[in-house]
């Protein structure tokens, strides 16, 4: 097959995904079942690692695959959402998914739709978890880092037994679908727990760390508590994490107990575990990016409000003595005015942009937001992140924060990613339905 006929297979593959999108975001377990056994059970064949919580999630994802893979094992990663490529989601050793073996596997899922009635046809998310079941299968992973997409309970990825059920924290978002409490919040994403399997989590809020305490021992679960004081333990009291961030020692601390935990079925030296630690890659997390004449960006995906309290701590931590012009876009349906409220008063100058999104919050209400807070800052709004930059060409650092769809862009436009021949960010669109079907 040609270039040109390879590179308009996979854009037609990527748009075939893209209608799936129309299902919207479906909670519930029935259909992801029945598109896995119509896979032949791929997930039967693997071991897995499922990841939940509010944030942090990817991070910890990204630390226990590069862990697994410095003690010498194949392993899978699955993590959404993408920041640039689709083919971010599903990688074998840090390789993303190639594109000819995305066009193979759209391939194979188009005539088991046929399937599935009207009512019940898989959605863009059903599709693709199936999709990383199935290639991870094939690659022979020893052992597949799974991240859950929305909650825990009723989100696709939970068709897996894994070896253990990570929780990093419970944090307030996405309300409208998982409980306006952090208890009912908690109550989805324990959902992963499953019996016998060992729990690990770092959640410290009260009320939602009960729920958590209570499924485990409903399911007879060990849990393993990671708090502070674990981020003062060897090796990782020693180590300079490349990702910025004392809530990235956090995230460090709970992937060492999730490997501690799983020493019998997955062994790993301290040598493995110290290398994987100083080797992680998490993009748009904390990233700081230095450009000519000094100048320094740094990228966050900080979405919610416990998003941007970790990036408020980092920029007191790592630039105490410094106002940064921030550059904010938030999505409409998260807590944008509470997280204004927090980054605003650390910038001298703020511009506040649109994101390429439909969902994207209205940037005249973010700028008003963010003058009610900080009232001495230039408040000023941009149609589009390249209007953003150009206003902030002149300033010597630039915090691009707000949503992981505007990082993405960011790390388009200034050139950190390969271009892409089609934007396939807006695979990233979802709305969820009621949940239909239950585990």
């Amino acid at each position: 097959m040609s270039n040109t006929n390879h590179n308009n297979a996979y854009t037609a593959a990527v748009e075939f995904l893209y209608r799936l999108q129309w299902f919207g975001a479906r909670l519930g377990l029935d259909v992801p079942r029945r598109l896995a056994a119509l896979a032949g059970n791929p997930h039967h064949k693997l071991r897995f690692i499922h990841v939940a919580g509010t944030n942090g999630k990817g991070s910890t994802c990204a630390m226990l695959e590069s862990i697994y893979r410095a003690a010498g094992l194949r392993v899978g990663l699955y993590t959404s959402p993408h920041l640039v490529s689709f083919r971010e989601r599903i990688q074998v050793n840090r390789k993303p998914i190639s594109t000819s073996e995305v066009v193979e596997l759209v391939e194979w899922l188009k005539p088991v739709l046929v399937e599935f009635g009207p009512a019940e046809q898989p959605t863009f998310f059903e599709a693709v978890t199936v999709m990383a079941l199935r290639y991870f299968a094939e690659q022979e992973c020893d052992v597949v880092i799974w991240e859950t997409g929305l909650g825990g309970r009723l989100d696709a990825t939970n068709i897996v037994t894994p070896l253990a059920s990570v929780i990093t924290n419970i944090q307030f978002d996405h309300q409208r679908w998982l409980g306006d409490t952090l208890a009912k919040i908690a109550a989805e994403k324990a959902g992963i727990i499953k019996p016998g399997v060992p729990c690990i989590t770092a959640t410290d809020e009260p009320e939602a760390l009960a729920v958590i305490q209570e499924t485990a021992l409903l399911q007879g679960s060990p849990l393993t508590l990671v708090t502070p004081a674990h981020t003062q333990h060897a090796p990782l009291r020693d180590l300079q994490l490349p990702l910025l961030g004392w809530h990235q020692r956090m995230n460090a601390a709970v992937a060492l107990a999730t490997v501690q935990v799983l020493q019998a079925q997955l062994p790993t030296t301290p040598v493995a575990i110290q290398q994987g630690l100083l080797g992680v890659q998490w993009p748009g997390r904390l990233q700081l990016v230095e450009r000519c004449a000094g100048k320094k960006i740094l990228l966050d995906g900080a979405h919610n409000s416990g998003g941007a309290t970790a990036l408020r701590a980092a920029l007191e931590e790592y630039f105490p003595n410094t106002k940064p012009t921030l550059v904010i876009g938030v999505m409409q349906d998260k807590d944008w005015d509470l997280m204004c409220e927090i980054l605003a008063p650390l910038a001298e100058r703020i511009i506040c942009t649109r994101i390429n999104s439909p969902r994207s919050a209205d940037p005249a209400k973010l700028s008003a937001a963010c003058r009610r807070t900080n009232p001495a800052a230039e408040v000023r709004t941009a149609e589009s992140l390249a209007d953003a930059f150009r206003l902030s060409e002149a300033d010597a650092f630039v915090v691009v924060a707000g949503s992981l769809y505007l990082v993405g862009e960011a790390m388009e436009l200034l050139c950190l990613v390969p271009a892409l021949n089609s934007d396939e960010k807006a695979l990233n669109e979802w709305t969820t339905q009621v949940p239909r079907t239950h585990p």
